[in-house]
């Protein structure tokens, strides 16, 4: 995933002169946190995919385990299943964010998003979406399950 003012922010931001710096969405700037929270929960494609056969996702750990119980038919459309894939991860992450204590989005240089728990550990909520998109599994839920386990 590529967020150019998020690559941007990164380059004028860097400790120390290193050209590589992360952003950690729970930092001394809650609002900073909160856009970028926002910005990685839109997940447009995902939510209408899903409005189209009667779900809502409420950002609840609830609404996981109804995606995980749709019919794949987005495996049906070969250039919408990454797209669709990459949502749905980061939606796993907005819900793991919001839901479990100490949880925050973690940027790697070059853009790419995931998870930091308060144990640190980093899941990469993309790739679990990607394999979810294609494979079926892991479930979305049982992800959500290890991470509020942490």
């Amino acid at each position: 995933m590529n967020i150019p003012f998020l690559d941007n922010w990164l380059r004028r931001h860097a400790d120390d002169g290193e050209r590589e710096a992360s952003v950690v969405a729970q930092d001394r700037d809650p609002e900073r946190a909160e856009a970028i929270t926002e910005l990685l929960s839109e997940c447009e494609l995902l939510r209408a995919r899903v409005a189209q056969a009667g779900l809502e996702l409420d950002d609840s750990p609830g609404s996981l385990s109804a995606l995980d119980q749709l019919p794949p038919r987005w495996r049906d459309d070969p250039e919408e299943l990454p797209w669709l894939g990459n949502d749905a991860g980061l939606y796993l992450g907005t819900v793991i964010v919001r839901t479990v204590p100490g949880a925050a989005w973690h940027i790697w240089p070059g853009g790419h998003p995931v998870v930091r728990l308060a144990s640190g550990r980093e899941i990469g909520v993309v790739e679990a979406g990607l394999d979810w998109a294609v494979n079926g599994a892991p479930e979305l839920s049982h992800v959500y399950a290890e991470a509020a386990e942490a």
